[in-house]
């Protein structure tokens, strides 16, 4: 029979400590964190519950969430018709007990039960309501230290004076941020910037603000998100379909517009880069509708934990891509050997191809107006393509397989990667028909624009 000898209290103590530093230093290393940081529910256009919703990416293995419904925060007493969450989710009303609920507020019934879901009469027609949790209340059931976060947000929804639309997302605020007027869409985002500025300041928060889809209905241009220099972040990719990512004949897509707008910065403004997410931008939970599901599109951002201000604070510093499926083990920019280099994760019978898309020195900005079949000039990004010379956005280099690299040879503003697989996106849309992934750019430098 073996012996057992009693440890001393000291050893236990010490053996605890090393434990716990263990822990610490390991949970401390970098690591991919995914997440979205555009979504709706029903406290605006979406037609889900916000813990039916964070339980879906949960269950997705996302670790971080931001609902950022139109120009409002979750806050507050906010009852709705039973009805309306039926319309919203094109089902049937629920109808008591006695009948099986096939809608949205039926599964949320199930899911959570009477002990949570609370109803009352409506004051004017007696017809059934429901309440919409508050943020503080449904992130209270949906979080777990380390391994979900939820992060309340805004997507602030305006128009400019000249009819151009503009969204802008604002992620990790506390307070609701009012909508600013504005004479061109430069403006209007200029002056959201500086509420955005002043209320993260007056409540002590790390606050993300990124351009929402800017084509869809062609309201932001390439030369608009040059100009405003403080803003750092827009969607190169945004889940709706519909909201004109690819472009067309007569207007970039969103990778074109980023690839103009950063030139423009770099070499005609002396300002840093643009850095471009992914998201959702889902609104259609319930699988009644197609046009703007959960699962299409997403950041990975390597930080140390998963708070939102760690999470800010490496997508601020660029460490992160964006995917609409596939998988980056590494990305890496050496400064001293100036190389960029991927690592991928092999996904099952699928082949990769990566392009190292940037834009050499020398360019000309000098845009020209885009005309449509009939001569008129359309209102919308200028066209920088030339005969000759460096061009914007040139592939500079392409190569196949799992372990992509790219050398700058010194004459690049800047250079980013884009791998697209030839596998199909788990939730597919019209807008996307192969999983893709994006990089930031790297090798940049601020320098004085030249003198005119």
């Amino acid at each position: 029979m073996a012996l057992r000898i009693p440890m001393p209290w000291m050893v236990r103590i010490l053996v605890l400590v090393l434990l716990c530093a263990g822990k610490v230093a390991a949970e401390d290393v970098p690591r991919w964190w995914k997440g979205n940081l555009h979504t709706h529910t029903l406290w605006s256009d979406g037609d889900g519950f916000p813990e039916m919703v964070a339980g879906w990416y949960r269950a997705q293995d996302y670790h971080f969430l931001a609902l950022s419904d139109h120009n409002v925060l979750s806050q507050g007493e906010r009852w709705i018709d039973v009805a309306k969450v039926a319309a919203k989710a094109k089902g049937e009303p629920w109808r008591g007990a006695a009948h099986r609920p096939t809608d949205a507020f039926g599964d949320y019934l199930r899911r959570f039960g009477p002990g949570w879901v609370e109803t009352r009469p409506n004051p004017t027609n007696g017809e059934p309501q429901v309440r919409l949790k508050p943020f503080d209340e449904y992130r209270a059931l949906s979080e777990e230290a380390g391994r979900f976060l939820m992060i309340q947000a805004e997507e602030i929804t305006h128009q400019a004076k000249n009819d151009r639309a503009i969204h802008i997302g604002a992620v990790n605020l506390l307070e609701h941020i009012a909508t600013q007027d504005g004479a061109t869409v430069p403006e209007v985002l200029a002056r959201t910037l500086r509420a955005v500025g002043e209320s993260a300041a007056r409540t002590g928060r790390t606050v993300l603000v990124h351009v929402n889809h800017p084509n869809y209905k062609w309201g932001v241009t390439a030369e608009d998100l040059a100009a405003v220099v403080d803003e750092q972040f827009f969607e190169v990719w945004n889940g709706v379909d519909g909201d004109n990512d690819p472009g067309d004949a007569h207007h970039p897509s969103t990778d074109e517009l980023w690839d103009i707008a950063n030139t423009l910065r770099l070499a005609g403004l002396g300002a840093p880069p643009l850095y471009a997410v992914a998201t959702d931008d889902s609104h259609d939970h319930q699988g009644t509708k197609s046009r703007s599901p959960p699962g299409r599109a997403w950041v990975m951002v390597r930080a140390r934990h998963l708070t939102p201000e760690s999470l800010i604070r490496a997508l601020r510093a660029g460490d992160f891509y964006a995917s609409t499926g596939v998988a980056l083990r590494e990305v890496r920019f050496d400064a001293t050997s100036r190389r960029l280099s991927l690592r991928i994760e092999p996904g099952r019978g699928e082949r990769y191809v990566t392009r190292f898309v940037g834009t050499r020195r020398g360019v000309d900005l000098r845009g020209r107006p885009r005309l449509d079949a009939a001569g008129k000039v359309i209102e919308t990004t200028l066209d920088y393509r030339t005969d000759g010379g460096p061009q914007i956005g040139e592939v500079l280099c392409e190569v196949k397989g799992l372990d992509p690299s790219y050398t700058l040879t010194g004459d690049e503003l800047y250079v980013r990667a884009v791998v697209t697989s030839t596998g199909r996106p788990k939730v597919p849309g019209a807008e996307s028909g192969f999983k893709r992934a994006w990089t930031q750019p790297v090798g940049w430098q601020v320098t004085k624009p030249p003198a005119k």
